[in-house]
Formats: structure tokens, sequence, C-alpha cells
């Protein structure tokens, strides 16, 4: 196997004997014409071994049956699978180490490492469990950080393989036509391939005639390059077919031999935020700022409360442990988890959206499709059903209606013509049998759907496409020219016996307007009357009420090749003395559910606008059905949109919903004049858009930019203080890619999609439904509302856990809080609540509501009203369990007791207070004295109560007592605390956490809904983030002990404490009576829009209307206040 290195002309030339002298298919040989960027050199390397049929001989295969199913096995043996090599995942451990590399956790860390050293070095035998116990905290949340990033890793890899599961490529193998799996691929299959379609593989093509191919993709070519047999005959693998017929080409290059796989082994893609990620990541910043300040604020508190207690006395233990408490609240502070939850409520909504049919192939896309404005929709196949049936027509100048049309009594010259059309001039081909090699009930169409109607109607008739096809068809000369959006035609030049013969079918409006002769019933040639064209005209209106899509058929003959045009190969005589052989109707069902579906988009506030190449009645009808087309609605046709001025274009707007008769540059200037993408900058980018109209029509910038689409940016934002309109855009064609980037979220179509289509989308419509985009919009929905809950909920822990750490320093009392159970409740706000809260299901009332502005608050008003209610409970419960909760359970408050004294290391024996006085002293002559040996001696390692009890000693022969908790500073000169009773703090930890439980509850409802448990038990995943925060709550009061600083609680002091923290329930459902509605402001209402644009026409029209009865005043009767308005 040779290297994948390029071969150089040089280097070519040495191995060409090698070649000549090939007798087997190798990757040596392959390789060595199949060298990237080097067409030319590829071209001499082919023809040195004999060329394109020498390559086919040397594979084996019949180029007009394919392989056979024994080849294919062998073929993938020795050549392997058509697959691409994956960008490795980031390990666990690289993103470990990216998780503890926060400047904040290094920070902490570093504090700690200090605390650690200092405090081992004055207690050698407790000083390190503070700082063990911080380290061992950072380690998990760090692990769990990387865990969840691991995680998303993985479900974003699975997606994207779910994202390519449905792709299909067309192959010939054993004379059928069968479409499989671009994997499935082997080197030497026939690939048929059509315009709009990906090449699945590097390959040669067999025909000689013409393709276009797109390969900016892979080799950053701009221009769509002329490919055919006898010249540049490669295509590249990953590269779009963009015009031509079906064309068969010979796979020479799969997987990673071919030019895409080569690239992609070295390709290496980063993530990129999606723009809510990007406005969280500002909130998250600006509330670290606020937690800043609370932490510098609380470590000033706490060091000033030191020197008051210890006087100055060794000051750095206290003063590193403030330290710590001081960076664990930023840590806390810092949302860290609001992006999480982006990520966490995108990915989960991607998965679940892609069993609704929607495959986002774009992250951002399923956000920002919940605040979609307008759905600009195409017809047919997302209203329709696509399921297209030719039901009526006219047929060689005789009307025939649904039930004549079903007999079918019909000439048959005249259907001899139509029949010959429909064979010739397609890029559609009928699939039989599934992959399964079973019958399929009705056959598959792949291609043009259209199309397949026609062909479906003539093999109802008893005819075969395929074999007409093979009969009539001269690949040498014949030409198939597909279909021209600017000419609203496709076109088939072919060589027959008594001449040539141009076959064209389109659009009716277009096509008709170019004949000038009819077919009629005998088949004869007749001159198309004035009388005629009137009659067929009223036929097409008939039908179009009717909501058929008309299709007119025409040919023109040439008695020999001779006649036709010296450039007909690039531009077809189809335009001119046509003879129009018939008309048909087809009929594409509604689907059954689009009527509800566009009532459901339009209640939540979607403008729905209809979006198609049908002639205007047709496009009318079916949008009054669909419920598009309302009585106030407007309906234009798409030559007439393109001339309008961009003021006079928004003056329509807010009424237009159905754009008949339009190209996919009336597509794009709709989308571009509603949301503003693509509109020209200024007068640079204006010239440069119209360049070519400047050259050609003289237009200027000063004289003209006001009278054409799509405007500029200046006068656009005139009329859009607040920006453009959020816009979804369908579509399925190759020529609908502009339209679809410069959309917000463009929607291709799944089944009937092109691969152009789908790769400039941002969300694939797996099943072509206009009610798969409205799911798709409840989702976009939902993952910004779960978002705003995990924001109400993250927002309420730090308001609550910022304000008890500092009020508490400011009081006197040592942090309520440790820096391990803060660092606790950071993995409870983050990753837990991102969890709980981030993988919510769409409910029906966000369709109830109207999209939000993009500007509008990430935090509403009846948010607000939650978070600082909700705060003011806990906050209020907490610092009432801080000042009186431990004479409320009969517990000591905390640090005042201890269950277990030992002498503190390197303490004085010489020092000694006197009984009498209590004082430090050295002097014996002021009474019996004692030191801190006594207490070991008396009490062993008995805690308080030992410390706080009378001893009796004699003096003076009279017996006495003293407690050494009367003697000044005994206990912090010669005692340490082995086991402290925390059982004060562990009550309030332990009621702070279960506030949060049941908060984690109470932010599921962002607005007034009283029920927080409502739909509960549908989300598992809530669920078992309860159970694990509440089991491991459980563990770490349980047995924490010093690591956490907790103490074991009874089962009484459990249950109260849950009980408090379940007060934030009722506190919750209570608040939501509190009135607080949200800012109507924060809302898109195209409806009242609409009102303010139609007002502002009625006063300019007033305007105008006064202006006129002035002025005609003036001229009846002049008078000088009149002349003054004049003069002014």
């Amino acid at each position: 196997m040779t290297s994948n290195v390029s071969i150089l002309p040089d280097k070519a030339k040495t191995l060409e004997p090698e070649v000549q002298t090939a007798t087997t298919l190798t990757l040596t040989l392959l390789d060595s014409f199949n060298v990237e960027q080097q067409r030319q050199e590829n071209r001499k390397a082919l023809d040195a071994i004999g060329g394109i049929d020498a390559l086919v001989k040397l594979v084996g295969v019949n180029t007009h049956t394919g392989l056979t199913k024994a080849q294919v096995e062998s073929l993938r043996a020795k050549f392997g699978l058509n697959v691409f090599p994956e960008a490795p995942l980031d390990s666990f451990f690289t993103l470990l180490i990216e998780a503890l590399s926060d400047t904040t956790e290094l920070i902490l860390i570093a504090a700690a490492t200090v605390s650690t050293i200092i405090n081992t070095l004055q207690d050698p035998q407790r000083g390190w469990v503070d700082g063990t116990a911080i380290f061992i905290a950072v380690f998990l949340v760090a692990n769990i950080s990387a865990a969840n990033d691991y995680a998303k890793q993985l479900q974003f890899r699975k997606l994207e393989e779910s994202s390519q599961e449905s792709d299909r490529c067309s192959v010939l193998r054993e004379g059928t036509i069968e479409r499989i799996h671009p994997r499935d691929v082997v080197v030497g299959d026939i690939l048929v391939l059509q315009a709009g379609e990906m090449v699945p593989a590097d390959a040669i093509m067999l025909d000689t005639f013409n393709v276009l191919s797109n390969e900016s993709s892979l080799t950053g070519e701009p221009d769509d390059l002329k490919k055919n047999r006898n010249g540049d005959c490669f295509l590249l693998s990953s590269c779009l077919i963009t015009e031509g017929e079906d064309c068969k080409a010979l796979a020479i290059g799969i997987g990673t031999h071919s030019q895409w796989g080569k690239i992609k082994a070295n390709l290496v893609t980063e993530s990129v935020n999606t723009p809510l990620q990007d406005k969280l990541e500002i909130m998250a910043a600006t509330i670290g700022k606020i937690g800043l300040c609370f932490s510098v604020a609380t470590f000033i508190v706490l060091v000033i409360s030191i020197w008051a207690r210890d006087g100055g006395e060794d000051p750095v233990p206290a003063v590193i442990a403030a330290f710590i408490i001081a960076v664990t609240i930023v840590v806390v502070s810092i949302p860290e988890g609001l992006p999480l939850a982006v990520t966490i409520a995108l990915a989960f909504s991607t998965q679940k959206i892609q069993a609704d049919n929607c495959l986002i192939r774009v992250l951002a896309a399923c956000e920002t499709m919940g605040n979609a404005t307008n759905i600009c929709s195409d017809k047919t196949g997302t209203l329709t059903e696509n399921r297209m049936t030719v039901v009526e027509g006219f047929f060689g100048d005789t009307v025939y209606d649904q039930d004549e049309f079903a007999r079918g009594a019909m000439n048959e010259d005249v259907r001899r013509v139509i029949v010959e059309q429909v064979s010739l001039n397609r890029n559609a081909y009928l699939v039989y049998k599934d992959k399964d090699g079973n019958p399929l009930n009705r056959p598959l169409i792949i291609g043009n759907k259209t199309e397949g109607a026609l062909m479906l109607m003539i093999q109802k008739w008893g005819f075969d496409y395929e074999k007409v096809h093979s009969e009539l068809w001269h690949e040498d000369t014949d030409r198939i020219f597909s279909f021209n959006s600017a000419k609203k035609r496709s076109t088939c030049v072919t060589l027959r016996s008594n001449g040539v013969r141009v076959y064209v079918k389109g659009a009716s409006e277009w096509v008709l307007k170019d004949c000038t002769k009819l077919l009629t019933k005998t088949g004869q040639v007749a001159a198309l009357t004035d009388e005629k064209r009137a009659q067929v005209e009223r036929c097409i209106l008939a039908m179009a009420e009717n909501a058929l899509r008309t299709l007119v058929l025409a040919h023109r003959d040439f008695s020999s090749a001779s006649e036709m045009p010296a450039n007909w190969r690039d531009a077809p005589p189809d335009h001119e003395d046509l003879v129009l052989d018939c008309i048909v109707g087809i009929i594409d069902p509604l689907r059954d559910d689009v009527k509800e579906a566009v009532r459901v988009a339009q209640a939540a506030g979607v403008t729905v606008r209809m979006v198609t190449g049908d002639n205007l009645a047709t496009a009318c009808a079916i949008a009054r059905q669909c419920g598009i087309l309302t009585p106030q609605g407007l309906a234009v046709e798409g030559p007439t949109f393109r001339k309008m001025a961009p003021k006079d274009v928004d003056g329509i707007l807010p009424r237009l919903q159905v754009l008949a008769r339009s190209s996919p540059d009336d597509k794009y200037l709709l989308v571009t004049r509603l949301n503003g993408h693509g509109i020209p900058d200024g007068r640079a980018a204006w010239e440069e858009k119209f360049k070519n109209r400047m050259d050609t029509e003289g237009l200027t910038w000063d004289a003209d930019r006001d009278r054409f689409l799509p405007g500029y940016r200046e006068e656009w934002e005139e009329t859009r203080p607040e920006g453009g309109q959020v816009v979804g855009v369908t579509g399925d064609g190759t020529n609908d890619a502009p339209a679809l980037k410069a959309a917000d979220v463009g929607l291709a179509m799944g089944i009937t999609g092109t691969k152009v289509a789908q790769s400039a989308a941002d969300v694939i419509i797996l099943d072509d439904r206009f009610s798969s985009i409205v799911k798709a919009i409840s989702w976009g929905r939902c993952v910004f509302d779960s978002i705003r809950k995990f924001l109400q909920f993250q927002l309420t822990v730090n308001v609550v856990a910022l304000f008890l750490v500092f009020i508490g320093a400011l009081a006197g009392f040592e942090p309520p809080l440790n820096a391990v159970q803060l660092l606790w409740v950071n993995l409870i706000m983050d990753s837990m609540g991102a969890l709980a809260l981030g993988t919510e299901e769409p409910h029906p009332s966000l369709l109830k509501r109207k999209p939000y502005k993009r500007a509008a608050s990430l935090v509403s008003r009846p948010m607000l009203r939650n978070i600082l209610i909700q705060a003011a409970f806990q906050l209020t419960l907490l610092l009432i369990l801080l000042f009186v909760g431990a004479d409320y359970f009969g517990v000591p408050t905390h640090g005042s007791n201890c269950y277990d004294f030992r002498l503190k290391p390197g303490h004085s024996n010489s020092a000694r207070w006197s009984l009498l006085t209590g004082q430090k002293t050295t002097d014996p002559t002021v009474g019996p004295l004692v030191g801190c040996s006594e207490y070991r001696r008396l009490c062993g390692s008995d805690g308080t109560p030992c410390l706080e009890a009378q001893h009796e000693y004699w003096h003076s022969g009279v017996a006495q007592s003293f407690s050494f908790d009367d003697l000044n500073n005994f206990e912090t000169d010669c005692l340490l605390c082995n086991d402290p009773d925390l059982r004060h703090y562990t009550i309030i930890f332990n009621a702070f956490i279960f506030c949060q439980v049941f908060n984690e509850f109470t932010a599921r409802n962002l607005n007034d809904e009283v029920n927080p448990f409502e739909g509960i038990l549908h989300n598992h995943v809530h669920i078992g983030v309860t159970i694990f925060t509440v089991g491991a709550q459980i563990l770490l009061v349980e047995v924490g002990g010093v690591f956490i600083q907790t103490n074991p609680l009874t089962w009484v002091q459990w249950l109260v404490t849950i009980a408090l923290g379940f007060i934030g329930v009722p506190v919750g459902m209570a608040m939501r009576f509190v009135p607080a509605s949200e800012d109507p402001e924060s809302f898109f209402d195209n409806a009242k829009i609409a009102e303010e644009h139609e007002r502002h026409q009625h006063d300019e029209e007033d305007a105008v209307e006064k202006k006129k009865r002035l002025l005609e005043q003036q001229q009846a009767q002049p008078s000088p206040h009149v002349e003054l308005v004049e003069r002014r």
C-alpha cells in the first residue's frame, strides 16, 4: 500500500511504466491518478493505463448493469468500507485537567495548600484535615464537571452518527438502481448521481455530457466546475452535483483513500458557543463580579472579627481560613452551571426532538427556533403530502375531467408524444423494491416528485419509461437541461430520424406564453388562436382554483441539427414557437395535520407565509385550505414582488401571506427583508451587489438605492429599531440554499431535500411535515424556558448563600457554611440543578404565548418576584436558625461545646493560672496554681462538660472549687478540640440543602403556575437528581465528620430540617398569587406591528388628503393665510 502523500508530476512519470504494465487493481494504481489538487496530472496518469475503458476492464464491471453481489463482497474485502476517520474525543483525563485549571479553583487549591502546611505545622495530628477536605471537594467537583463534559461529547458524537444514518445514495448493481448508505459503496461501484446530490466517493465520470460540480468545500474553488468523460472526469467525495441529468460514475476512492477522507483524518473542529450561551456567559460574569464584592466584604469582616476575638494573636491560620471562605464564595457565586445548563438542555432536546422528526445540524438552531416570528414554508411536501398524482388535464385540444381521465379515452398519437417527453425529459426514476428486496405498494420516486407523477401516469397507460428511453435516447448527441428556475422549465434535446425535437416541461403561465401551436385531438399540429389560448387559460385557472398544480408539456421540431442555434448546448431553443402538447392537473393532498399545525403556530404568534412556485390561483386555494391565507392577508406574485421598492415591500410585509410564482431569489429577498441578513451595509456593499446592473442598466447609489430590493442597512434599521424578525425558512432544492443560509433557521426537507439544501440548513425535517416544524418551535421554547428555570433556581441559591455567610460574619459568628459545604452547594447548583431543570419536556402552554424579542431580558418580572420572595423566605429561616436555632433544637451554640479535648501541641508546662484570681501567673504567692497538664489529670480527654465543671481543691485547710472555664484564656492556650459539637451548624447546613432540594421543584414554574409537581413523574432525570442529592446529603451529614464539619443528627432533627425546607413549596405556591406579569414589550407581536403599520398608512393617507384639500382651497380662493403657508 502506498502512502497518501501527493505525487508530484515528475514522480508520476516515473510510475508510468509500472502503471502501464499493471494487470490488477491495487490501491497504488488507484492512488496514482487520484492525487489532490492535480487534475491534469491525474488525467495523464489515467490515460497512461489506457484511459477509462481500460480502468473499467481492470475493475471488471459492466457499466450497463453494475457490479454483481459477488463482486461487491470481493471488492469490499479488498478495499474496505467507505467510512471516514472521526476526530478523536478529548479524554476524561484531559477534561479533568481543564476543569482543575479554572482560575478560582487554582486559587482555592493554593489557599488550601497553604492552610494545610501551616495548620499541620501547628497541629501535626489534625491540622491536615480541613485542607484535605477542600482538596477532596474540589477534586470531586472537577470530576463531575469532567464527566458532564465527556458525556456531552458522547451525546453529540451519537447525534452526528444518527444524522448520517439517513443518508442514501444510488448505485447500479445487477441491472437495478439501488438506494444504499454511502458507507456501503465499494471501489468499482457505478454511482448514479443527480443534481443536488453529494458525491459519496471519489469517482470518474462515465458519461460524455456535462454536469456541474461544486468543489468549494474540498478545494476552495468557488465556481462550479464542468465535468465530463472526455475532460475533467474526476468527481470528488463530499462535493455536490449542482446541475446535470442522471450521470454514471465509477467509484475509485473510498474512505481514507478518498480526497475527503485524507482531509478529514486531520480535521479538528472546535465547539462554538450558541447565542444563548454567549448571553449567559455575560450574565455569569456579572453575577461573578457581584459575588466577588461579597467575597471581599466577607473577608474584611472575618479578619476584623478575628482581630477582635483573638487580639491579633497568631492570626495567620484564621486569616487563611477566612481567605478560603472568601475564595469559595467566589466559586459559588460564579454560575458556571449556566453555560452547562444550556449544553445539557440543548443536548437533551436535540435527542428528544429527533423522535419528533427534526434533526438538528447546528446546535444554536434549537434555541433560535423557539423565538421564531416567521415561517416561510414551501407548499409541496411540507404542507402537502408530496404524493403527486395526475387526475385531469388538457390533452390534444381536449379537456379531460377526473372521470374522463380515469377512463383513459385518448388518441394514441397524442399519448405517444406525451409518453416520449415524460420518458426522456426527466431526472427522476422509480424504485419498486425496498432495501430488503420486497416489492413496494407504491413505487418510490427518487428525484422530482412532479416528474414521478408523470412517470406513474404513463406507467398506468401501459408504457415502460425505461424501455422508451433506451429506444429513443442517443447518449452521444442528446442532452437534458435540468429545471431552470429563471425560465421555470426543464428541457430535453433529442435527435430523431427526421430531425431534432426539443421537449419542454414547466410552469403553465411561463411555457404557455411561448406556445404558438397546439397538438390536436388527432395528433396533428394546429395554430394556437387567441380564442383557443383563452380557453386553455380558463382550463388552467379552473384546475388551479381546485388546488391542482398545473404543468405544461410542449415541444418544438427542427428538420435538421443545422437549423438549431449554434449555442444550443448552453442555451436550448425552448422559449419560442412551441407546440402545446398537454396541460396536466396534479393533485397533491394536504397533509392531515397541517391545518391544526398552522393554527397552533399562528396562536403562538408565528406568522406563517407560503412561498411557492405555483401560480397565484393554486397557491391561494391551498393557502386558504391550510388556514394560511386569511381575509385580511395578501397574496403577491414573485415577478411583482421582486420589482417593488423596499419601502413598498415593508408596506405589505405585515399582511403578506402568500408569495406565488416565486423564484429562489424571491424567497431570498423576502427573508433578507424580514431579518436583515444579507442587507448591504453601505454604499460599497450595495454597489458590489448591483455591479452588473450598474454596468448594464446604469444604476447608481444616489438615484436608485431606495428603488431596489433588498435595500441597504441604514434605511432598513430606521424602520426596525429593535431589530428584524426571527425567520425560519423551508427548502428542498439546490437553489434554495441562499435563502436557507440567510434565514435565522434554515429547515431542509429530509425526504425530498437535495444534499445542497441539507448542507445549507440548520435543521433537517426528516418527515417533511409542517407539523414537525411546529414541534421544533415548541422544543426551542422549552430550551429557553429550561435555562430560565435554572437561572431562577441558581440566583435564589446565590442570594441566600452570599447573604447568609456575610450576615453571619457581620454578626460575629463563624461562617455558617464552611468551604467544603459551599463547594457541595456549588455542585448542587451547577451540575445537579442543570440536569434537573435542563431536561424538562415541552408543555402545550409554550405555544400559547408570543415569541420573545432578541433583546428580551433573561430574567422576567415574575422570575424576579419568585427569586426575591423565595430568597427572602430561605434567608429569614436560616438566620433564625443561626441566632436562635440552637436553643430551639436544644443543642449548644456553634463553637461553645466540644466532645473531646486534647492538649495543644507545644503547650508550655510553665504556664500557670492562679485559682484565686483566674489569671495566668508565675508567682506562687498568689495562691494555688494549675497548669495545662492538670486538665489531663483531672479530665482526661473529656470535653466541654469537664471544662465547665467545678473541681474541688484545698486551700488553707478549706475545701474550695474552681472551673477551668473560669481561667482566663485557658482553653485557648492549652486545649485543642478533637471532636467539636457541630450540631447547630449541621442543622443550618441541612435546612439550607433541603431548601434547595424543594426549590428545584418550585423553580420548574416561571410564571403563575401554582403546582410545582405537575408532570414531575415524566422527568426521570429530575427524580434521579433529587434522590442522588438527598442520598449524598445523608452521607455527608452522618459520616462526613471532621471533613465536612458535620455531626450526625437525630431522626427528629432530620424530620424538622426537611420540614423546614419543604415550607419553601407552599411559599413558592403562594408567591404566584403576588401580581407580576411579563413586560409586553419583551414579546414580538406581529399583529400589533401590522396594526401600527396600517395606522401609519392611514395617517399618511390622511395627510395626503388634507394637503390635497388645502391645495384645492388655495386654487379656489387664495387668502393671505394660504399665501403665508405657501411661502413657508
